[in-house]
């Protein structure tokens, strides 16, 4: 090739070999996991195996989850599994197996889910009022706000 190869084209063949030996065939389940079963489920839950039985039909999907989250993904199991179908385009998975660990993983595992972000914590009103009184000598908007913001990531920060 000449030029620039797309990051896609060089990782395609690592992630293909690295799902195959957890058991997917495709890779697209690990990759679009969010997409495939939803925002919720993706922060309770990821796969990790998929298992096959001796005909290769009727595979098991290995989830890893923390305990407390657990009964949530017991509930969803069947919408889990038509949602799995659905990406691999016929009845692949049959049986949903549900792994518990604790929240920071064990060994292998390392089960680091996503969270909701947490919501910022308000700026302090003294800190605000100076940072506005220190940048109110400039003229122009723009640049006035940009340094009413700088002022108080500063200011801020003598209080941590």
């Amino acid at each position: 090739m000449r030029g620039f190869e797309p990051a896609a084209g060089l990782l395609r063949e690592p992630i293909r070999l690295a799902g195959e030996t957890r058991g997917f065939a495709i890779t697209r389940l690990l990759t679009q996991w969010a997409e495939i079963v939803g925002e919720d489920v993706a922060r309770m839950a990821r796969p990790v195996k998929m298992g096959y039985g001796r005909d290769g039909l009727g595979a098991t999907l290995t989830l890893l989850t923390t305990g407390a989250t657990a009964p949530l993904l017991q509930m969803e199991k069947p919408t889990i599994r038509a949602k799995v179908n659905a990406c691999y385009g016929y009845n692949a998975v049959a049986r949903i197996h549900i792994t518990q660990t604790a929240p920071i993983g064990f060994a292998e595992g390392q089960a680091v889910f996503a969270t909701a972000p947490k919501a910022p914590k308000p700026p302090n009103p003294e800190v605000c009022a100076r940072a506005r009184n220190l940048s109110q000598a400039v003229g122009d908007e723009s640049l006035r706000a940009a340094l009413e913001a700088l002022g108080q990531n500063i200011l801020s920060r003598s209080d941590r």
